[in-house]
């Protein structure tokens, strides 16, 4: 049988590819985990800065909202700890996240933790009265005001980032006995 040229050069490929191709699946985890971290991480500063003085007014407005939705849905008790508590406990779930998910013995479970919380986050932009683009203006709560548009992509990017390692290194798997 004649094999053409394109025939040759579509199966073969050549030592360039190969270690490219070996680059890529070595060092893409590492990204992937440091990607999620820096997210988590620089984050921090906005949910923890009431512990340290004034508190970060898009944090405020985030967790107020979600609190207020959660109450409007007959749930007060939770949507008042929410309000005032959910910044510190999701930053404390952040925080463990991060240090886990940077651990590659420990980064399914970090990525367990943050495929969670960005599940919540993801959820809460959706379906409350958050939206996808809140408001990083507060003054100005109105059509035409500045908007924080990285927030909702970021958190798409890190659940697609945890749902990768939690599906990659899935403990119950065959592939992993």
């Amino acid at each position: 049988m004649r094999t053409t040229l394109y025939a040759q050069q579509r199966t073969s490929r050549s030592p360039v590819h190969v270690n490219q191709d070996n680059a890529m699946k070595k060092h893409l985890p590492t990204v992937l985990a440091v990607f999620v971290a820096f997210v988590f991480l620089q984050s921090l500063f906005f949910k923890f800065a009431g512990l340290f003085g004034t508190p970060a007014d898009v944090t405020v407005y985030i967790f107020t909202t979600v609190g207020d939705w959660i109450k409007s849905i007959g749930l007060v008790s939770i949507g008042e700890l929410f309000a005032k508590y959910g910044e510190i406990v999701i930053g404390l779930a952040e925080l463990i996240a991060s240090a886990l998910i940077l651990l590659p013995r420990t980064r399914f479970f970090g990525a367990a933790i943050g495929l969670g919380v960005m599940s919540g986050a993801i959820f809460f932009h959706i379906f409350t009265p958050l939206g996808l683009f809140p408001y990083t203006d507060l003054s100005c709560l109105q059509e035409g005001c500045p908007r924080e548009y990285p927030l909702f992509f970021m958190a798409v990017g890190v659940w697609a980032s945890c749902a990768y390692f939690v599906i990659r290194l899935w403990p119950f798997s065959s592939r992993n006995a």
